[in-house]
């Protein structure tokens, strides 16, 4: 296994979902008076594990149909247009 990757990636997605709406939801969740907090934790976790098995999933699928160096183009793009949409909408 490679530790500098697996830290990179774990910081990356760490920072990335702090303060995101699906950490929002989470909270809300966790909020409610009657709900289990070990069951809205299992919950949650489950679906980031899904979500980004299925990320990775694409990703390899595309590495094999896309250059890398394109795909990289299209991520920085869609993320500068996601800065963007947000600027404007504030």
């Amino acid at each position: 296994m490679d530790v500098k990757l697996l830290l990179t990636v774990f910081s990356t997605i760490f920072i990335a979902e702090l303060g995101d709406k699906t950490q929002f939801a989470t909270l809300l969740y966790a909020a409610g008076p009657t709900n289990s907090k070990l069951t809205v934790f299992l919950g949650s976790a489950l679906a980031l594990v899904m979500a980004s098995g299925i990320a990775v999933l694409v990703g390899s699928f595309l590495a094999q149909h896309v250059n890398s160096k394109h795909l990289s183009w299209i991520a920085g793009l869609g993320f500068i247009c996601v800065g963007i949409w947000t600027i404007m909408k504030a």
